[in-house]
């Protein structure tokens, strides 16, 4: 698995996040409302999990590992 949620209620994504994990990430989400998403272990994510972060509106913990996700996902992640 890719997305954990963690003891501490921190959602964490880790490595390559297939588009699988995207459920997984909404799962996570609607169980632990209040839930900070981490992805500084994150190399790179389908788009399907880069919507739901999208429309999440969650405090997101970076940089991202990958150049990517940095370069082109942050901005917009901070922009809402």
């Amino acid at each position: 698995m890719t997305v954990q949620l963690k003891d501490d209620g921190v959602i964490a994504l880790v490595g390559d996040c297939p588009s699988g994990e995207a459920e997984v990430l909404l799962q996570h989400l609607v169980r632990a409302p209040d839930a900070v998403i981490d992805w500084r272990g994150c190399q790179s994510a389908h788009t399907a999990v880069i919507q739901v972060l999208l429309v999440a509106r969650r405090v997101v913990k970076g940089p991202p590992a990958g150049a990517f996700l940095a370069d082109v996902v942050a901005p917009r992640l901070k922009q809402r």
